[in-house]
C-alpha cells in the first residue's frame, strides 16, 4: 500500500476549503467572459504578479504554448535554456503547433542563462537562422533542482533580452515557491517581464489549471490562441474557485514543503551511494543521483516499501507537497534505507 507519493507536487489533492469553494462556486460562461469566479481568479492572479490582466488556462504547458504563440510568428524562434521544461517536457508543442524554432542556450548551475549567451543567440543579421523574438526563462528552475532565481538574476537576463528588443516570458510554474523561499512578493520576480505562466495544480494543490499574466493587449491576443487550441471553457468557475482559495491561503504554506525537502535531502546525503548537491535544494524539489543502473531497482524497492517515486537509471527526483508532513519524510527515509540495501545488493 502506498503511503507517500513523492512523484511530483502535481499529485497533491485539493484542500477541504477548495472542495467547499468549488461546490458553492458562482458560475457563468467563460467564453462570453461572464463567469464571475474565473474573472476574480484572473484579476487576483494579475494583482499578485504585478500585471494588468490574467487568463485561466488548463495547464502550465498550455500557458507556455499560448504565450509563445502570442509572442511569435511562424518561423520565429524562442531562446531558452537546455534545462527548460518548454524544451524538455512539453512534447515540442511550440515547434509542432506554432512553427516556432527553439534556440537552445546553456543554463548555468543555478539555472540562469548568462547575458552573454542571450546576446549571442538573439543577435540579428543572419538570415540563415530563425529570428529570435522572445527569451523564455524558468523560475523555479526544475532541472537545476528547484532553484529559486532571484530578482537580480532575472533583471540581468531581462536586460540582455531588452537590449535586443526581445520579449521575455517566465515559465513560473512554481513561481510562488521561489517567492516564499526568498521571502519576497512574487511580483518582484515578474518585474520587467512581458508574460508569465504559473501553475495552480502543483504546490498550490488545486486539481486543475494555470494562469497566464501580462498586459491587457497580450492577454486579449492570448485568449484568441487559447480558443484556437480548443480551450475556451464554459462554467469553469467550479475549478477556478479552488485557485482563489489557493492564492488567498496556500502560498505561505509552501514553506512547509521546502522544510520537508531539506529534511529529506539531508537524510539522503548520509548514504554513500547518493550524490546530492545540497545547495540546489532551495524549494520543494530534491534531485539526486545513484550509481548507473541502480535507479530503477531502487524506485521499485521504494514502491514495495510504500513510497511512490518516478524511476530512472540514475538521476532521480522526490517532491514534497501539500498532504506530506514531517512524519511522512521520516517514513520515506526509513524506506530509503531498506530500498538502497535491496538495489545495491
Amino acid at each position: 500500500m502506498i503511503r507517500v507519493d513523492l512523484r511530483s507536487d502535481t499529485v497533491s489533492h485539493p484542500s477541504p476549503e477548495m472542495r467547499k469553494a468549488m461546490a458553492e462556486a458562482e458560475v457563468g460562461d467563460d467564453v462570453y467572459g461572464d463567469d464571475p469566479t474565473v474573472n476574480r481568479l484572473q484579476d487576483l492572479a494579475a494583482e499578485k504578479l504585478g500585471m494588468e490582466a490574467g487568463l485561466f488556462v488548463t495547464s502550465g504547458t498550455q500557458g507556455n504554448l499560448v504565450s509563445m504563440l502570442t509572442h511569435c510568428q511562424r518561423g520565429d524562434a524562442v531562446a531558452l535554456g537546455e534545462m527548460s521544461h518548454i524544451y524538455n517536457a512539453e512534447a515540442g508543442g511550440t515547434s509542432v503547433l506554432g512553427g516556432i524554432a527553439m534556440r537552445i542556450l546553456p543554463n548555468e548551475k543555478s539555472g540562469v542563462i548568462s547575458a552573454e549567451a542571450i546576446r549571442t543567440a538573439g543577435a540579428p543579421g543572419d538570415y540563415h537562422k530563425s529570428p529570435v523574438k522572445v527569451l523564455a526563462i524558468e523560475n523555479t528552475q526544475n532541472g537545476a533542482g528547484g532553484t529559486a532565481i532571484t530578482p537580480e538574476q532575472t533583471a540581468v537576463m531581462v536586460g540582455a533580452a531588452n537590449e535586443l528588443g526581445l520579449k521575455v516570458h517566465v515559465d513560473g510554474a512554481r513561481i510562488f515557491n521561489s517567492a516564499v523561499a526568498q521571502n519576497i512578493p512574487a511580483s518582484e520576480l515578474a518585474r520587467g517581464v512581458d508574460s508569465l505562466t504559473f501553475c495552480l495544480s502543483k504546490g498550490l494543490a488545486c486539481p486543475i489549471g494555470s494562469v497566464v499574466v501580462g498586459s491587457r493587449d497580450f492577454i486579449e491576443e492570448a485568449d484568441r490562441w487559447r480558443k484556437m487550441l480548443g480551450a475556451g471553457m464554459r462554467q469553469v468557475g467550479i475549478i477556478a474557485a479552488a485557485g482563489i482559495v489557493a492564492l488567498d491561503s496556500m502560498i505561505d504554506r509552501l514553506a512547509e514543503d521546502h522544510a520537508n525537502a531539506t529534511k529529506l535531502a539531508e537524510g539522503l546525503a548520509e548514504y554513500p551511494d547518493v550524490d546530492i548537491d545540497m545547495e540546489s535544494v532551495q524549494t520543494n524539489i530534491v534531485r539526486f543521483a545513484v550509481p548507473a543502473g541502480v535507479g530503477k531497482p531502487f524506485a521499485a524497492a521504494m514502491y514495495e516499501e510504500g513510497v511512490y517515486m518516478n524511476a530512472a537509471d540514475s538521476a532521480l527526483r522526490l517532491v514534497p507537497h501539500y498532504g506530506i508532513d514531517s512524519e511522512d519524510i521520516d517514513f520515506t527515509l526509513l524506506a530509503v534505507k531498506k530500498a538502497m540495501a535491496v538495489a545495491t545488493a
